[in-house]
């Protein structure tokens, strides 16, 4: 059984721990770099009477007739493409690579976890709580817009607890030297609601802002479900975005037993999407209340099974990669 890997070169260590995992249970695995392709990676894919697909990565070659299973992580198109290319044609070549690849992944046959279209539709923020709230789950009051009067009022409705800022994609700027500045969930001060012009350039999430006694991260593998809590309010940095104090709360993270019916709750979230694995963010408020915020469909895991609470998420993975296969 052979496993294609669908990532890109500067991955985290999720990969090798599944690639492990799928070796250790007996099968195969081939990484597929998008960023290396069409500058490092060979992709041939025949049709009609010459119909075949073979992937070529130095000495290696991988034949997808011969694929039982596909693990799509990421995808970075056309990153390795010389930037000193005239820029309609740079762009012209990264929009054929990627339509290359998702034309290959679309027609590669057997078990895909998960599907790339479904990924990407489970990636709506505005659908992801719209589908929460129908499935009973509780979401924070929310307003994505670029009309600076609509924050206003927004945010006098939601004057007893605040208000906070985020973004619906996942991006850095970076600056002059390459540092890398993410762009993080942030209160938004009366200083803030005053110079809301920016938003003509660009939209912006707001949500009412939702006291926390934990943070949930709960990590659903077909139906196999790990939740682990950590207390983001125990360090400053980390009081509205605990990725802010990521690297200093990776070992605080506890295992935690999250109500069957919640968790009921969320596998039907999954379901809607056609979903086998989600990383899911909640809140649990010191009134006991559980509040859904988002799924990454492709989030990640690997730190929960590296430290505390010590998760075998790669193994449950490449569990289902593999018996799935046989079908």
């Amino acid at each position: 059984m052979t496993v294609l890997i669908v990532t890109f070169s500067q991955d985290n260590e999720s990969i090798s721990l599944v690639t492990q995992a799928i070796e250790a249970k007996g099968g195969n695995a081939f990484r597929f770099d998008t960023d290396r392709f069409p500058t490092e990676v060979l992709l041939d894919i025949g049709q009609g009477n010459d119909e075949c697909v073979i992937i070529s990565d130095g000495d290696q070659q991988l034949n997808l007739n011969d694929v039982s299973a596909v693990w799509y992580r990421r995808a970075r198109y056309g990153k390795k493409i010389p930037d000193t290319m005239e820029q309609q044609h740079r762009e012209a070549s990264i929009k054929e690579t990627r339509v290359t690849i998702r034309g290959m992944l679309a027609s590669v046959q057997g078990f895909h976890f998960d599907n790339i279209f479904d990924v990407e539709r489970a990636n709506n923020k505005q659908l992801q709580l719209q589908v929460a709230r129908e499935v009973g789950l509780t979401t924070p009051r929310t307003l994505s817009t670029n009309n600076p009067e609509a924050v206003k009022q927004f945010a006098d409705k939601c004057k007893a607890q605040g208000i906070i800022a985020k973004m619906l994609s996942s991006f850095a700027i970076y600056g002059e030297q390459g540092e890398e500045q993410v762009v993080f969930t942030n209160p938004v001060t009366d200083e803030d609601l005053a110079n809301l012009e920016g938003l003509r350039f660009c939209p912006t999430t707001f949500q009412e802002k939702i006291p926390k006694a934990l943070e949930l991260r709960t990590t659903i593998v077909g139906q196999q479900i790990f939740t682990a809590a950590v207390d983001s309010q125990s360090l400053k940095q980390s009081t509205y975005d605990w990725r802010k104090e990521g690297a200093a709360l990776v070992k605080s993270w506890q295992p935690y037993d999250l109500p069957k019916e919640v968790e009921s709750k969320l596998l039907q979230l999954m379901a809607y999407f056609h979903l086998n694995y989600g990383a899911i963010d909640i809140i649990v408020t010191p009134d006991g209340r559980y509040v859904f915020l988002e799924i990454n469909p492709v989030g990640e895991f690997f730190w929960m099974e590296l430290y505390s609470p010590y998760f075998p998420i790669s193994q449950a993975i490449a569990e289902m990669l593999l018996v799935q296969s046989k079908k």
